[in-house]
């Protein structure tokens, strides 16, 4: 595939997936709200997505997908472990969020993640027309910036970071920052979830990098360079949608008999990662049953944990810690055939989980760093009665919009239980206020804003 193409998106994953069905092999477009607000931008631009199909070895020709190309980006196993499992989720991913695990500085994974990083500019490069506008995202490809200005000078580059941008004391200790900085910069705008994230990398580029100006523009190699908060948001007509069709309202239903119907679902939807504080929440709903403040009879905790990079020693130790304490808690607490907590260890389908959605009196979103969490948003878009608490930590994106949930510092375990026990009791006056302003918020600011601002922001 020869054509050039005026919108290129480069991301870590392409949004397709490869299936194997009755002996072919053939694409299917993956679920996801990054892939949902950009997938229609780049069928009516003639658009081309930038990036790795998900299995290692030969990554195969270019190819159209609908009313839009698909350029495919190889890596082989080795290149995996160590640009993928190594320098992105063991040095970047830790240390992006607060360090909650130490990250490790391995110098055997950089030159992988340079080599990488450059593999995924030079296939933006061929594919990309003249004064074509490229969108980089996320910190798998924090250099691609930089890079794709030194082959195509003629580009308008964006990058975009979903996870936070550490603060300055945290992201000084990483021995490459200077080189992360300067690609970066590379960027004509510089996307983050919040202000606070565009801050700290401003003031880390003029200490590191040698940019100059203001807070929201810098001076750099004779460019200016935008940064500034873009938040993230979901699809919320599609979630308030499939929250009032009959099969989603008869799960949430039947959800609530199975738990019982006069007792109060409690729920978490999470990946299983060590930044999501599952088993701080846990340790909550513990405490409260220890103090008697609430009974088997009064609620049931329902925790989903989707399996993610179980590859790597620290979330395999995180399964297993999270296991053991859901059977303390249900050998301790449990009935025969009543159980304080739910526990499912896998992906769900997305009807199944928009029926939890709607049958959870309580949500509890309680990471210790988040760069947004969709979740919460979620959450509230099928609250299609005004009805349900949001439990949310401070330390996520989406907390600085969604002031009227129950704001709680997660690695506090008496604030949180106190906050789950706050939320059970809630008047249904207050409750309905809440959720309303809620719903108003993020029906106000959806994924395809998002998307539209960035846009217009990079072109401007």
């Amino acid at each position: 595939m020869s054509t050039k193409h005026e919108l290129v998106i480069v991301a870590n994953r392409l949004p397709v997936r490869r299936l194997q069905r009755q002996g072919r092999r053939e694409w299917k477009l993956s679920p996801g709200g990054l892939v949902s607000a950009l997938v229609p931008i780049l069928e009516g631009r003639n658009g081309v997505w930038v990036g790795w199909g998900g299995h290692t070895g030969p990554a195969g020709s270019s190819f159209r997908f609908g009313d839009f190309a698909i350029q495919p980006v190889p890596l082989s196993k080795r290149e995996l472990e160590s640009f993928y499992y190594g320098f992105s989720n063991r040095t970047l991913w830790p240390l992006y969020h607060d360090a909650v695990r130490w990250p490790e500085y391995h110098r055997v994974w950089w030159g992988p993640y340079k080599e990488i990083n450059r593999r995924y500019a030079e296939a933006a490069a061929s594919v990309a027309a003249e004064n074509a506008v490229v969108w980089v995202h996320d910190y798998h490809l924090q250099l691609v910036p930089q890079l794709l200005r030194r082959m195509r000078p003629d580009l308008r580059i964006g990058f975009f970071l979903h996870v936070p941008f550490p603060p300055q004391e945290l992201f000084a200790q990483l021995p490459w920052r200077r080189e992360i900085l300067q690609g970066l910069l590379g960027a004509d705008v510089v996307g983050f979830q919040t202000k606070t994230g565009a801050s700290n990398f401003t003031g880390l580029a003029k200490r590191y990098a040698r940019a100059k100006g203001s807070p929201n523009a810098l001076a750099y190699q004779g460019r200016t360079v935008r940064a500034a908060a873009f938040p993230v948001s979901i699809d919320f007509e599609k979630f308030e949608k499939l929250a009032r069709t009959a099969t989603v309202q008869a799960d949430a239903e039947r959800f609530r008999y199975q738990l019982g119907v006069r007792r109060k679902i409690i729920l978490g939807v999470d990946r299983l990662d060590y930044t999501k504080g599952i088993d701080i929440r846990l340790r909550a709903f513990q405490e409260l049953l220890s103090r008697g403040d609430v009974s088997l009879e009064d609620c049931v905790f329902v925790q989903t944990a989707v399996p993610s990079r179980e590859r790597v020693v620290t979330y395999l130790d995180l399964k297993k810690r999270v296991e053991m304490l859901v059977g303390q808690i249900n050998g301790e607490y449990a009935d025969v055939g009543r159980v304080a907590i739910h526990y499912l260890h896998r992906n769900l389908p997305m009807e199944e989980l928009a029926a939890l959605y709607v049958a959870a009196d309580v949500m509890l979103v309680t990471p210790f760093r988040d760069g947004m969490n969709l979740v919460a948003k979620e959450y509230v878009a099928t609250r299609v009665d005004e009805t349900g608490t949001l439990v949310l930590s401070e330390f996520t994106g989406a907390a600085v919009e969604m002031g009227n949930a129950l704001l709680v510092n997660p690695h506090d375990v008496d604030a949180v239980s106190s906050s789950i026990s706050r939320a059970l009791r809630m008047p249904r006056a207050e409750m309905g206020r809440r959720m309303r302003r809620l719903r108003s918020a993020v029906r106000g600011h959806d994924v395809f804003d998002w998307g539209r601002e960035f846009l217009e922001a990079l072109e401007a």
